[in-house]
């Protein structure tokens, strides 16, 4: 199985052979091409037109990150399996707007019955969160009597706001309380994990994305615009419950991360780069997780998943196979 490579040093990457090098001030790491699907960059890189020409031929995308831990952008190479029907598709679906927001409600459902399964374990272990999740259940019936985008991602939102008042109760430390959603800068060390592990999980949709006939930047719950992908967004919503809120849930728990791993810049607060190593390497080890699919009879990995949804998506545009979201056992 491919691998990603995360690089938190400064120094500079360039091609030698077959292989990527990464060069630092304490040495040189050779790293086998073959091995590679992606790259997310959090230090100071310089790379040059050959090994970008490099990972172009190897379909290798490189995800950057700045000091304050926001997404700066992506090398997206060149499409490999651009699909001029599949454009076409996705785009009769974003303008017709029943067809739009048909995707965008799964898309939503899918989200929801993911974060009360989360929910349900929880309380099954003696949280108290019935009245959190009767909130959240009566919400979860209005998404498909809505008219209009705009309309489901306020219930899409007010679903995410009620989820947001477990977070305390489920984790219940003091120094990790939720308060309020804060971004740009999460102005707490809760906020600021989920801002980075939601990040981190965009920019892994997005690598899988390139490999599909998708277009990343025709989504249907989030607006298509000028500015940024969206498609990656979407999905992203269906498995941030149950990739993203778990290794939170498990990190604090088991008292892996604390007040020392993070530290106040910017008016905000920042994971330092310990926190990020920890956080990234739970990333990745759940990524790798297998489970046994119920439709397949046999395991897939997390990352597996993500493709899955994909293709389902695919299958959906093509008029095959009606689109049904991944939901979790639990």
């Amino acid at each position: 199985m491919k691998k990603t490579i995360y690089i938190f040093n400064d120094g500079e990457i360039r091609r030698k052979d077959n292989t990527i090098c990464f060069i630092t001030e304490t040495g040189k790491k050779y790293i086998p091409i073959e091995d590679v699907s992606d790259i997310f960059i959090f230090g100071e890189i310089s790379v040059n037109k050959s090994l970008l020409e490099y990972l172009t031929q190897k379909e290798i995308l490189i995800h950057f990150f700045n000091y304050y831990e926001y997404y700066v952008g992506s090398y997206y190479p060149r499409e490999h399996f651009n699909s001029g029907y599949m454009i076409l598709r996705q785009a009769e679906h974003y303008l017709d707007e029943s067809k739009r927001l048909t995707i965008a409600s799964s898309i939503v459902e899918g989200s929801c019955r993911n974060i009360t399964n989360v929910i349900r374990y929880y309380k099954n272990r003696g949280k108290d969160l019935e009245v959190i999740e009767n909130a959240i259940l009566a919400l979860k019936v209005k998404i498909n009597s809505c008219t209009s985008t705009e309309k489901l991602m306020g219930i899409e939102g007010n679903i995410r706001e009620a989820y947001y008042k477990a977070f305390d109760k489920i984790i219940g430390n003091e120094k990790f309380k939720f308060e309020q959603r804060s971004r740009r800068p999460p102005l707490n060390y809760l906020n600021t994990l989920i801002s980075f592990g939601n990040s981190i999980l965009y920019m892994m949709v997005l690598s899988e994305i390139y490999k599909t006939h998708l277009d990343p930047r025709i989504g249907y719950l989030h607006s298509t615009n000028f500015r940024r992908f969206t498609l990656n967004l979407d999905i992203a919503e269906i498995f941030k419950p149950i990739i993203v809120d778990r290794i939170i849930f498990k990190i604090i728990a088991k008292k892996m991360i604390n007040g020392s791993d993070f530290e106040k810049n910017m008016g905000g607060i920042l994971l330092k780069e310990k926190g990020r190593k920890l956080f990234i390497q739970e990333f990745d080890d759940k990524l790798k997780t297998t489970i046994k699919h119920r439709d397949l009879g046999r395991n897939v990995s997390y990352r597996r998943l993500i493709r899955m949804e994909l293709y389902k998506l695919e299958k959906h545009l093509m008029g095959e196979k009606e689109y049904i979201p991944y939901v979790s056992r639990w």
